[in-house]
């Protein structure tokens, strides 16, 4: 009868630890099945990316180039067959997000020529290429220019 005093795991479930650095007898001797001595086989070794042991780092070694441009404008470029796509006469800031034609809130919004305009449409926009203004026009509609803080 089974109880709690009598209670064993299966046979062959538990094993004994292995004992590693015991001797060359115990056949984990010497290095203990770390590899080779040095500072990989330590305890508490931790490895720093991009560390090549004192030598200096690729990433030091490299000369740097260019530079970033801190008055950069950010634009969600929009291009004129998407809108016609979207089915709307007249596009106003809000809905390019609400198309997902737009997803960065922050940046202006730029529409650019490519694709054909099959209708009239009102499209307000920050910035328009002189392509996309040509074909708007050519449609018969009416490129609207925002200020930069309406969105």
């Amino acid at each position: 009868m089974i109880s709690l005093n009598n209670l064993k795991p299966a046979k062959g479930a538990v094993r004994n630890r292995k004992r590693v650095g015991r001797g060359p007898g115990s056949g984990s001797g010497v290095n203990a099945g770390r590899g080779s001595n040095g500072q990989k086989s330590r305890s508490g070794y931790s490895h720093n990316r991009g560390f090549e042991g004192g030598q200096m780092p690729l990433v030091r070694r490299l000369p740097k180039r260019g530079f970033t441009n801190i008055f950069r404008k950010e634009f969600n470029i929009v291009n004129l067959g998407d809108l016609d796509k979207c089915g709307l006469k007249e596009v106003r800031i809000e809905d390019y997000f609400e198309k997902n034609l737009a997803r960065r809130r922050g940046a202006e919004i730029k529409v650019l020529g490519d694709g054909a305009l099959s209708r009239k449409m009102k499209i307000q926009a920050h910035r328009f290429s002189k392509s996309a203004l040509e074909k708007i026009q050519k449609a018969g509609g009416e490129a609207v220019v925002c200020k930069g803080d309406e969105n």
